[in-house]
């Protein structure tokens, strides 16, 4: 079975770099080809890509969304029955509809390939007038991707970036984002980029996993678990409640926290949360992911007041990992009454993630600045 990865991006917004960086460090011991289509814009060095054993195959005519489309489908055939790749990777036309590449992949009608991965490069300091000057193609790249990768984010002021940002996450409110610069992520993290594999869903569904994981060394659950967990991108419509319920996780928090006269954890019938618990118990959990620069000082204030129950509802664990002013990455961890803030390898974008019970979201994503 071959993967076909395709990557779309308007003129120089580097589409060209990110597939040169996935060569070099994502794509080692895979036999690849890849498949350009150029429309008045210069072609990926082929010394490069020959140095590296690829297999090139230049369309120059036209756009491979309009005339090309036959065409593409008869040399993406030839490519299998010649090559028989492990990975085939496509880059369109930097004007071409990203939904039309994919459609002229979908029409060969071949069970040897399988669609992989969308991902698009958008020009963070181009994305607004991209936007409103050339929507219908803009757009339809952007809103087809699973992956979009903001290009220059580390050279356009900061408003800048999160305006972009906010633009991208409205046309497409699922796609993994990254405005990290790929040359400070290593290989396998960019993979699990474009391959959706790195997800604020997934981060959550970890996060919950690990809380679980904590528990079991105390207790042993005699109902089974039941847990989903729902996201919250900047800019989208307020999200669903999904609901956790769990007939120990409350109690095993409390059972080593001090419940003394000035104790604001929300647990006024200490007997009710030590000795019975109801099944309906909520867990929520609760995630943003933003491109918002921090300091390590600015998490620690953020984290000594999540302990306010009265504003934030009861927080039973915050991870993130954020951006700071100071071009490093913050890492942290929280638990009531215990920070964990250091600094650490860099990530797609900056998340933070918080489960608890009772959370007042409003409050936690205007206190991270969501």
């Amino acid at each position: 079975m071959t993967k076909i990865d395709i990557f779309s991006g308007f003129l120089g917004a580097g589409k060209t770099t990110l597939i040169k960086k996935l060569i070099k460090d994502s794509y080692q011991g895979e036999k690849l080809v890849l498949i350009e289509n150029e429309f008045g814009e210069i072609g990926i060095d082929g010394g490069f890509l020959k140095d590296a054993g690829i297999e090139i195959t230049e369309m120059n005519s036209g756009c491979i969304c309009c005339s090309l489309v036959g065409d593409f489908g008869e040399a993406l055939k030839k490519v299998l029955s010649e090559f028989a790749p492990d990975r085939i990777l496509i880059e369109p036309s930097g004007v071409g509809k990203l939904s039309d590449v994919i459609k002229a992949v979908q029409g060969i009608g071949s069970d040897e390939i399988v669609l992989n991965a969308f991902t698009t490069v958008v020009d963070a300091g181009k994305c607004k007038m991209y936007m409103k000057n050339f929507g219908e193609f803009f757009n339809d790249q952007v809103s087809h991707a699973g992956t979009i990768i903001m290009s220059h984010a580390d050279v356009v002021p900061e408003d800048k970036l999160l305006t972009a940002v906010s633009l991208v996450r409205e046309k497409n409110p699922d796609a993994v984002i990254v405005t990290t610069p790929i040359d400070q992520l290593d290989g396998k993290t960019l993979l699990e980029a474009v391959e959706r594999k790195d997800t604020l869903a997934i981060a959550l569904e970890n996060l919950m996993a690990e809380h679980d994981d904590e528990h079991e060394h105390h207790h042993h659950h005699d109902d089974e678990d039941e847990h989903e967990h729902h996201h919250h991108h900047d800019d989208e419509d307020e999200p669903e409640h999904h609901h956790h319920d769990d007939d120990d996780e409350d109690e095993d928090e409390h059972e080593h926290h001090d419940h003394g006269e000035e104790c604001t954890c929300g647990c006024h019938d200490h007997d009710h949360h030590h000795h019975h618990h109801h099944a309906d118990e909520v867990f929520v959990s609760w995630g943003i992911e933003t491109a918002k620069k921090f300091t390590s000082e600015g998490i620690e204030t953020i984290l000594d007041e999540l302990c306010d129950e009265t504003r934030f509802g009861y927080v039973l664990r915050a991870k993130g990992i954020v951006e700071g002013a100071d071009g490093t990455w913050i890492h942290f961890d929280y638990v009531p009454g215990e920070n964990n803030i250091r600094t650490g390898s860099a990530g797609l974008i900056g998340r933070v993630c918080v489960i608890g019970s009772k959370l007042k979201e409003d409050e936690i994503a205007a206190i991270f600045n969501a």
